[in-house]
């Protein structure tokens, strides 16, 4: 069904040929001579590859793809694909994300110092309108058709004009609110008419979407409309002053009970089936089940330089291999902050205290905590002479030694055989956390490399976590979360690796999950008992196990936060959760060259919103500049 989907995109990229126009939010198609609107809509087949166009446009960026007919102007065409502008604006001006790329305007992002000329929030406030044009015109002429189906696609047609609507209110505030094609020069709707817009349509479009889990993969039914809801309403207070956390609770529990569910197909083995969200067959290893809106890529099928082939090669730089990938090479462009990785260290004291008793038996040596002089770091009794440890290690060596008595210690004459001797030689251990066993009945002994939260994907060999300087491309870590391969390992479907097949979730299930605890908290009357149960869903996940799992006195707001932060991280949420937060621009929360600064430092509340496009203020005397700018 995800081919098929792609497939009717790719004709109609090559049949329709809209070109966007930068007027305001009254942006309409221009047809070639070669197309009419009778031939498009004669009939609900038609009418369907239209529909098509509706979600290519969130996609991709043009009409042949990857390059050459661009459907925005004056911008890279690979800079103007939704998705890579959604990563620009709100996860590159947060604590998630630098990038070392030079291009003008983009530095800005994350310094916080852009202005109404911007490319990039320019370049994304067409790409929004334009979406809202091409919704607007299907809405207008599939209206004549008797198709029952037809209904269908007009309501998923408001759905995608009232997610472009959502992306616009959270971004710019007040905008134009259009809802037909026309010539005439909009004027300015509050955040407050822009909010109650997309309620309303949601609200009245849900019964006419398909019901949950029922349309093709790649298209929206009931549930993704009741998805936006819980974010729509999650983000009420900021966006209208009034709160609205007893229906982001409501419509949370619809998405919770639908059907949709959590992947924990584990399909390649690695202890978590988090990472299989991301991959090259997302589509069918099991992550659809959690999608409830994504957009859909393929690399023969629907290329383009935005979308997971930009989250993939901007992603790989410095000592990564390419291939490990599945793709040919690494534009070294974006990285991370320490502040998102050190939400991922693990407390080894908790994990320690869960397995069991302090023993006598411990570690000693100049790769452990304390030394070749000790006191000996205590391992925990597991079973009748097991023992195990949770350990930060440094590059040395080890032993084991009971009751700090030399008298009665193992090490290994040869380490590659994980076998004790009495007195044995000194174990080689290099830096890094670590569980290591102890096995006194086969006199054996295990040290494994570990990571609590598996959702935590960096690359450190060879990168500072600490960032001097934005460039080079080896200050901050590297994220490994997205990969053109398979579940099998396997490259996606473009052999030469330039374009990648996997596809980018919106909204997931997960998101929901962490919506409905955060309403829960801000006192939207839902069960924290609930909240619980489904954020140790996502830590089971994440673990492999319920050694992390969290009671509901764990559960805060700034919990949540960071579990928002861990679990969501570069999908395109962190800049309107900080701002939910009061963290964006204030100085309660820093990280590195926020307002350009290395070390970080608050900025103009202004700047929770980007400006309208200095060139869409000048055509427009309807409108005015957001305040700052």
């Amino acid at each position: 069904m995800k081919k098929e989907l792609k497939h009717l995109i790719v004709i109609m990229l090559l049949s329709l040929g809209f070109v966007s126009c930068h007027d305001d939010l009254d942006q309409s198609p221009i047809d070639p001579d070669s197309f009419t609107e009778e031939d498009v809509f004669a009939n609900a087949t038609e009418a369907k590859g239209a529909l098509a166009k509706l979600y290519a446009s969130l996609a991709l960026t043009g009409q042949q793809g990857p390059s050459g007919q661009a459907d925005i102007a004056d911008i890279d065409e690979g800079f103007s694909q939704y998705s890579r502008m959604l990563f620009n604006l709100n996860e590159l001006t947060t604590d998630h994300a630098v990038v070392g790329w030079g291009d003008a305007g983009l530095p800005d992002l994350h310094g916080q110092y852009w202005s109404g000329s911007n490319d990039f929030s320019e370049a994304m406030y067409y790409r929004l309108a334009q979406e809202v044009s091409f919704c607007n015109s299907f809405i207008g002429n599939a209206a004549a058709l008797t198709d029952a189906e037809v209904s269908n696609f007009i309501a998923e047609a408001r759905f995608l004009r009232a997610f472009a609507y959502y992306n616009l209110m959270d971004l710019y505030g007040s905008v134009p609110l259009v809802t037909e094609v026309t010539t005439d020069l909009p004027s300015q709707a509050s955040r407050t008419e822009l909010f109650n817009f997309v309620e309303s349509e949601l609200l009245a479009i849900q019964g006419e979407l398909k019901p949950g889990r029922s349309n093709e993969y790649g298209r929206v039914d009931e549930v993704a409309a009741w998805a936006l809801l819980s974010k729509l309403y999650l983000n009420a207070e900021v966006w209208t002053g009034s709160a609205r956390y007893t229906d982001c609770v409501t419509y949370s529990n619809n998405v919770i009970n639908s059907g949709y569910s959590i992947n924990m197909n584990d399909a390649n083995g690695n202890g978590t089936a988090y990472d299989e969200l991301f991959l090259a067959d997302n589509d069918t290893n099991g992550a659809q089940d959690e999608f409830i809106f994504a957009l859909n890529f393929d690399g023969l099928r629907s290329q383009t330089y935005g979308g997971t082939t930009f989250l993939v090669h901007a992603a790989i730089g410095g000592s990564m291999d390419a291939t490990e990938f599945g793709v040919n090479g690494g534009w070294a462009g974006i990285r991370t902050t320490k502040n998102l990785v050190e939400k991922f260290a693990a407390n080894i004291d908790d994990l320690n205290a869960a397995l069991g008793t302090q023993s006598d038996w411990g570690l000693v040596g100049d790769g452990t905590p304390n030394g070749w002089d000790g006191p000996d770091t205590e391992m925990f009794q597991t079973g009748s002479n097991q023992f195990g440890l949770y350990v930060d290690l440094t590059d040395g060596f080890m032993k084991f030694r009971f009751n700090e008595d030399w008298g009665n210690n193992y090490g290994d004459d040869d380490p590659q055989d994980g076998a004790l001797e009495n007195g044995g030689g000194n174990i080689p251990v290099t830096a890094g956390t670590y569980y290591i066993t102890l096995d006194l009945n086969a006199l054996t002994y295990t040290i494994t490399p570990f990571t609590a939260d598996k959702r935590g994907m960096f690359y450190s060999d060879g990168q500072n976590l600490e960032i001097e300087s934005i460039p080079p491309f080896e200050n901050g870590y590297a994220v490994t979360k997205f990969k053109n391969v398979d579940s099998d390992g396997f490259q996606g479907s473009d052999a030469a690796g330039d374009f990648v097949d996997s596809d980018l979730p919106l909204i997931r299930l997960a998101e929901i999950y962490l919506n409905y605890a955060e309403a829960t908290v801000r006192g939207g009357g839902g069960d924290l008992g609930l909240a619980t149960m489904k954020i140790n869903e996502l830590r089971e996940r994440a673990t492999g196990g319920a050694f992390a799992n969290i009671s509901s006195g764990d559960i805060t707001l700034d919990f949540i936060l960071d579990e928002r932060s861990k679990e969501l991280y570069w999908e395109g949420q962190r800049r309107t959760d900080l701002i939910r937060y009061d963290y964006f621009t204030t100085d309660a929360y820093l990280w590195p060259f926020k307002g350009n600064e290395p070390a970080g430092t608050s900025v103009s509340s202004f700047r929770n919103l980007f400006p309208l496009p200095t060139s869409i203020i000048t055509v427009n005397p309807n409108l005015s500049q957001n305040e700052g700018y």
